[in-house]
């Protein structure tokens, strides 16, 4: 089954962390088919904490989706990730965004993600690399709610590796630095 996840980072080796978190996965046999640039994004309800990394990655999972929350909650301990508070820092997060166009609502789990089209940090990625795929209840496609979203925080693109992108103009670098209000 083809998912989405959200991965993002703001304590210890941000880089790091997000390669480990896609080499952990495919060591467990989740494979990704796509992953975006990172960017580096202000951090959301809780302002006084180090900014985040967030990445999103479409990977190809043989497991259903409890299992698959299972296997990521797994990576999660082991980076270490220990909640502070909600919304606090963390060496980790790695949420499912998407499982195809399922619908699954549990005690422990809610796809598609209830806050995603909220959060520009997760609509930026995941436009990046699925401008088409569609919201499977809003029936509408990730380029739309990109465009729509009324988050005010900041994204800037940092690259593939998470080193800012080279060879750009003083008047990119000063957009990148704008709040992201594109389609």
């Amino acid at each position: 089954m083809r998912y989405f996840l959200s991965l993002g980072t703001n304590l210890g080796n941000r880089k790091r962390n997000l390669a480990l978190v896609r080499s952990l996965l495919e060591e467990k046999g989740v494979k990704i088919i796509r992953a975006s640039s990172v960017y580096r994004t202000e951090p959301v309800d809780v302002s006084d904490q180090p900014w985040f990394d967030n990445q999103v990655v479409e990977v190809d999972a043989e497991v259903d989706p409890l299992a698959l929350l299972n296997l990521v909650k797994a990576i999660e301990r082991k980076l270490k990730r220990v909640p502070a508070f909600d919304k606090g820092p963390r060496t980790i997060d790695i949420d499912i965004l998407l499982a195809g166009d399922r619908v699954v609502r549990t005690r422990r789990l809610v796809i598609p993600h209830p806050r995603m089209t909220q959060r520009n940090f997760v609509l930026v990625p995941l436009r990046e690399i699925a401008p088409q795929a569609v919201h499977p209840l809003l029936h509408k496609k990730i380029i739309d709610l990109a465009r729509v979203c009324a988050d005010p925080a900041v994204v800037r693109k940092l690259g593939p590796s998470g080193a800012r992108e080279k060879g750009h103009g003083q008047a990119h670098k000063k957009s990148l630095n704008s709040r992201l209000r594109t389609g």
